[in-house]
């Protein structure tokens, strides 16, 4: 990998670039799933499992009624139909939760409810839709085998079975199951605490109207959503364009990742980069990709810190190759990128350059895809108004009209 030369280099450009691939290979470098924390099952939906869950109990732990009928013998009902009706003595009702003390001896059968425990001596359920009701009988009008309508002790989940493995990221069925065999709490990775700083004397918080030369903040709360997405809690931290409140923020303690965003370049008030390396390591600075080339890649204190440009394009490509999959990796989960994959051909050429990845937006339209932008890293309707990006490698000049490619989708399949 291309180690920057840590000097300070505003103001004179890069030397040398790194790679993508040394790139991301820096960001990745030493960063493993964050320790362990419990939570109760009721708000464990979205994490990540950190063990594999194995059952300790049955489910269900008795045999219980799949359908509203009577628990019967079921070679009592052999024989029986509408024109041979077979009567069968009720000497008892089961409920869910209030099970019958009868037991069903040959000739007699109990009422029972969806979910209710079944009788001993019973071995099947006797569907309601097969039954007339008389008096103190019910005549059975067909036959039902054994074991029909009923479930086994453990038919759902035997003790020892496996359940869910570490590294699920848990879903609302994920929730019924371990609430099912009772796991409360629920061993889950930590979610990485990512402290996002944005800096510039030109911003205003969102939600104010800019006015003059000011500029609406739009990059914390699009890294903010984007932290959340990959698992992340997001401290947003804003910044003038001062050295020492950059210095202190940056050094702060209680993150487990830092992003920055802005002042990452080589202008006379691009000082992250320079900081970084002051205050621990700066393993990457300036990439051969577009948009994105000023990214770098460093370490505070043992904390990887993502230094991503302010150009909102160049910003949003910068995260999801290499600040989502630190967080990504550090909560947990996989680092590949959460966006699905499409393949389309090329309604018109997409041209490239040999020697540099590119970041392309497209749009789809049916079977096709056509590029919407390869520059312009400030222009965020570039990747609003696209379907989706398509990666192309350094070693490409770019790919022809009607080439098949690769779509990384924003949304859903590309189509919405």
């Amino acid at each position: 990998m291309t180690v920057p030369n840590t000097e300070d280099i505003r103001m004179r450009g890069f030397r040398e670039r790194s790679t993508l691939e040394e790139a991301i290979s820096a960001a990745l470098d030493g960063v493993k799933a964050l320790d362990t924390e419990p939570v109760p099952v009721t708000e464990a939906a979205g994490r990540v499992l950190a063990v594999d869950v194995v059952s300790e109990i049955d489910v269900p732990s008795f045999r219980r009624a799949m359908m509203d009928g009577y628990a019967v013998r079921a070679e009592d009902t052999y024989g029986a139909s509408a024109y041979n009706p077979i009567p069968l003595r009720v000497v008892g009702s089961s409920m869910p939760g209030n099970p019958s003390d009868a037991p069903v001896a040959s000739g007699t059968c109990v009422r029972i409810m969806t979910g209710a425990p079944i009788p001993d001596g019973a071995d099947a359920v006797l569907k309601v839709e097969d039954t007339t009701p008389s008096k103190d009988l019910v005549e059975a009008t067909a036959p039902v085998p054994v074991g029909r309508n009923a479930a086994r002790i453990g038919e759902d989940v035997r003790i020892g079975d496996p359940v869910l493995p570490s590294g699920t990221v848990l879903l609302a069925q994920d929730i019924g199951i371990l609430t099912a065999i009772a796991v409360d709490p629920v061993a889950v990775v930590r979610r990485p605490v990512v402290r996002i700083i944005v800096s510039g004397d030109e911003l205003v918080p969102p939600g104010e109207s800019p006015a003059g030369h000011r500029i609406v903040d739009s990059n914390s709360p699009m890294l903010a959503t984007l932290v959340e997405r990959d698992g992340g809690i997001p401290e947003i931290v804003r910044l003038p364009d001062e050295r020492p409140a950059m210095a202190a923020a940056l050094a702060d303690d209680g993150a487990d990742v830092i992003v920055t965003s802005g002042a990452a370049s080589v202008g006379s008030e691009d000082r992250v980069p320079v900081l970084v390396a002051e205050l621990g390591n700066l393993a990457v600075h300036g990439i051969t990709m577009r948009p994105s080339a000023p990214t770098g890649i460093g370490t505070i204190r043992g904390v990887r810190t993502l230094i991503l440009p302010g150009n909102p394009v160049a910003c949003l490509a910068a995260y999801d190759f290499f600040a989502g999959p630190v967080i990504r990796t550090l909560g947990g989960r996989p680092p590949d990128w959460p966006y699905r994959a499409v393949t389309r051909v090329l309604s018109h050429r997409l041209v490239s350059q040999v020697g540099r990845t590119d970041y392309a937006r497209v749009v789809v339209d049916g079977d096709t895809a056509r590029p919407i932008a390869i520059s312009g890293s400030s222009i965020l309707s570039s990747v609003t108004g696209a379907s989706g990006f398509v990666v192309v490698p350094a070693e490409s000049e770019g790919y022809a009209e009607g080439t098949e490619v690769t779509i990384h989708c924003y949304r859903g399949d590309c189509a919405s």
